[in-house]
């Protein structure tokens, strides 16, 4: 690493400039002349039936230029999921049935917001309600109203069941039979919003020649083409998805959403420029939030504290259609599956439709509340069995080159080590426990210490698969970076041109980029499933390695010698043994026109994660690859409990990780602390709140999110299981969601040490523990 020149160094973000600056266009900023204000109609109820939709008074509104419908659309359904078990479920404006309050039923397109907003009011809607359902285990029950049939395929006497996953390994059975101990516990993580700072916004600009041009703040431009032209009818080359700022996504902006299609079918109705934007009341309101996730979690342990079994039921509410609710139950099995290794398992998993808004990923997409679940209830059996909790994770925890039951390698794991490391930084086998050794008698600030680790996945097989990417060298030996990734602030942009710039032995600011652009870059993954710096970074890899290899072929041919004699600094490339000897890049470049029939050195790279898989995993059955790399970490976290207000102070924070090697541990080091900031949050505090499936609380006054003063002092060790060498593609692993889960559950086991009272509910509210303490002094404890 330390002959590396960009890879491994702290480089600031290539954006930064231009977002202090405030020069940075968010799809917010887009203006085109003779752009019009989209504004969206939605349903009041939470379940009804559509009898007459009447806007005729409305097209009569002078300035108002289209009102769309149903009616106006090709009614084609799409969903997070469109697969033959699980095909797409809703329409993005609804047709002839809402399901949730705040559902799209119309939009209109005016010469400003406030004729925009009237011609909504005048819009006639004959509804007739149904009968709602919002308690998931409610919606489950025979005799509840039902939203969807329940899936054909699961065979369950549940009402509403919109998707299931089951496996299992061993004999659980048995595994209990055999355990020492057996604990059953429940758990339950709430709804939660994503609290991006720019709203859900889209530009839809639809001209004559037949082409859709679309600006909307998103996770990805290819994934987003796909959906419009499919829902559109449009072909692909019709569409065309554009790069914009984005201020923030945390998995909320990765579907196809009712203000995208709608803004288009405007600008498609009137030939004119449509922009939509959403308020933050409509964001709580009508966007998607974090899926909320119930895990009945029993688990059976030897008396040294050896995991013998262990079964899970999880129940996802999804909401009114399936959402990624069939993604959550999935992947919170594999969540609980890697760091821990059970010889004997049993995992269900049930999404269930109910009539609040639809739901969606959200950082970690399972693995917080899991992690949760799991680790407080790690410690409730070291508690029992008197056994050192970080002892009982060792025992636990997987090693390196391990099998996961699905087939993946943990390969080089690193969890052991991140363990070791955070308990040794911190003190943690003197501290933990301190608070009921001492009982801090005089005072009521009680201080705790907790520990939770995870284990999260780096890339796996989700549409489009694959990123491709290209580099071209220009006469004066500059390159350009053409790629479809799009920045949402994690920097990817900053990496995939420290690689150019490593394998070329160029500058940073010799590049220039351009990405994110369906009509002239190449595709891309999109920035979730962890897997950007992976997959699309390899890919920029072998694109500049392609670069490399021409430049050294022409420079071979030219001072009559073998590739293998060469090396190249400085933008110039020489014999090893005779230096003088030497060719300039951009004497190369004009070569390579001049000899190899106009070839100006353009280099293409491709990358596919699990390249020998023919497809994703079973998301009902759980068979086959995930992933091809798994990072691990383990942290600390250190509280204040003021037993009088209930109210929790994190102290500190301390993270031991494996991301393979860091790319740049600048951007890393970013990526802990703005996952610690949101586990402290939904640990704390963060619940959108609903009422018979309407939020009640559509602000930041009342859904309270961590802010600067918040921000907790942390510190980082990182393992280091990987390395970057030229020649050959590289492992590293995902460090921008896991963590959140780690930290999550550590809060929640300090609070225990300080307190001696269990919150098994999310947020640790201040009346729950107050409640707890209550019911303990009652019990006498």
């Amino acid at each position: 690493m330390d002959e590396l020149s960009y890879i491994g160094k702290p480089i600031p973000p290539r954006d930064g400039p231009v977002k202090a600056t405030g020069a940075a266009e968010y799809t917010v900023d887009i203006t085109l002349p003779g752009m019009l204000c989209g504004k969206i109609l939605r349903s009041p109820h939470p379940h009804a039936r559509i009898v007459n939709i009447d806007t005729t008074r409305a097209e009569r509104l002078p300035g108002v230029k289209a009102v769309v419908t149903a009616r106006d659309s090709l009614k084609i359904k799409h969903g997070f999921v469109e697969t033959p078990r699980y095909p797409a479920d809703q329409y993005p404006i609804a047709v002839d049935r809402v399901r949730h309050v705040g559902e799209e039923v119309a939009g209109v397109a005016a010469v400003d917001e406030e004729t925009a907003e009237e011609a909504l009011r005048l819009i006639e809607v004959e509804y007739e309600e149904l009968p709602a359902v919002f308690d998931v285990e409610e919606a489950m029950k025979p005799g509840a109203p039902e939203i969807h049939p329940s899936h054909p395929k699961v065979s369950a006497p549940y009402m509403n069941i919109g998707g299931k996953t089951e496996t299992s390994w061993g004999d659980v059975e048995k595994g209990f039979q055999e355990s020492y101990l057996v604990r059953e516990d429940r758990f339950a993580g709430p709804l939660r919003t994503h609290a991006y700072m720019e709203p859900q916004a889209t530009v839809a600009s639809f001209d004559y020649s037949g082409k859709l041009n679309v600006w909307t703040s998103s996770m990805g431009v290819f994934i987003k083409r796909s959906k419009l032209a499919r829902t559109l009818g449009l072909p692909f080359g019709n569409v065309r998805v554009l790069r914009s700022y984005v201020g923030g996504a945390f998995g909320g902006k990765v579907d196809l959403f009712g203000h995208e299609y709608i803004a288009s079918l405007l600008s498609m109705k009137c030939r004119l420029p449509v922009r939509i934007v959403y308020s933050r009341e409509e964001v709580f309101k009508a966007a998607r939030h974090a899926q909320p996730l119930i895990i009945e979690l029993k688990t059976g342990v030897a008396k040294d504290g050896t995991i013998v079994a262990q079964q899970i039921r999880t129940i996802n509410d999804s909401g009114a259609y399936r959402g990624s609710g069939v993604v959550i139950i999935f992947l919170a099995w594999g969540f609980a599956m890697a760091p821990y290794r059970i010889p004997n398992l049993k995992y269900e998993g049930y999404s269930i439709y109910t009539n609040n808004t639809v739901h969606c990923p959200q950082r970690g997409h399972g693995a917080p509340k899991m992690r949760f679940a799991i680790e407080s209830q790690m410690d409730m059996l070291a508690e029992e069995l008197g056994v050192d909790p970080v002892e009982i994770r060792l025992r636990n925890a997987r090693k390196p080159g391990e099998i996961l039951p699905n087939g993946d390698s943990t390969k080089n794991y690193g969890l052991i080590e991140c363990i070791q490391r955070v308990a040794k930084q911190t003190d943690f086998a003197s501290r933990y426990g301190k608070a009921k050794r001492d009982e801090e008698k005089g005072s009521t600030i009680k201080h705790g210490i907790g520990m939770g680790l995870t284990s999260y996945f780096g890339g796996s097989l989700v549409y489009p698969n694959s990123s491709s990417v290209i580099v071209k060298l220009n006469d004066d030996a500059t390159a350009t970076l053409l790629t479809g990734a799009l920045d949402m602030g994690q920097g990817v942009n900053t990496i995939l041109c420290q690689i150019v710039a490593e394998e070329l032995g160029i500058t940073m600011e010799e590049i220039q980029l351009v990405a994110a652009d369906t009509e002239t870059t190449p595709v891309d993954i999109g920035s979730w499933i962890s897997g950007l710096t992976y997959v699309t970074g390899n890919a920029t890899k072998t694109a500049a390695e392609a670069v490399m290899k021409k430049l050294l072929e022409v420079a071979a041919e030219q001072l009559d010698t073998d590739v293998g004699q060469l090396e190249a600094k400085n933008k110039e490339i020489f014999v090893r043994r005779a230096p003088e000897r030497r060719i300039s890049y951009r004497e190369a470049i004009a070569a390579s026109i001049l000899k190899r029939q106009g070839d100006s050195i353009i280099g293409e790279g491709h990358f596919r994660t699990m390249r020998t898989e023919p497809t994703h995993p079973s998301l009902a059955t759980t068979k086959g690859r995930w992933s091809e790399n798994f990072a691990s970490d383990a942290q600390v976290a250190e509280v204040e409990v003021d037993i009088e207000t209930g109210m929790v102070k994190v102290t500190r924070a301390t993270v031991a990780h494996d991301c393979g090697f860091p790319l740049n541990p600048l951007l890393v080091e970013g990526q802990v602390d703005g996952q610690i900031s949101m586990a402290q949050g939904q640990a704390l505090g963060e619940e959108v709140l609903l009422r018979k499936g309407r939020v009640i609380n559509p602000s930041f006054l009342d859904y309270k999110i961590p802010c600067s003063l918040d921000m907790v002092e942390n510190h980082q060790e990182h393992v280091i299981t990987e390395k970057y060498e030229k020649g050959c593609h590289y492992d590293t692993k995902e460090v921008g969601e896991g963590l959140v889960s780690g930290m999550l559950a550590a809060i929640a086991n300090a609070i225990y040490d300080a307190t001696g009272v269990r919150v098994k509910e999310l947020p640790i509210y201040p009346h729950r523990i107050l409640d707890l303490l209550e019911e303990k002094e009652k019990q006498g404890g």
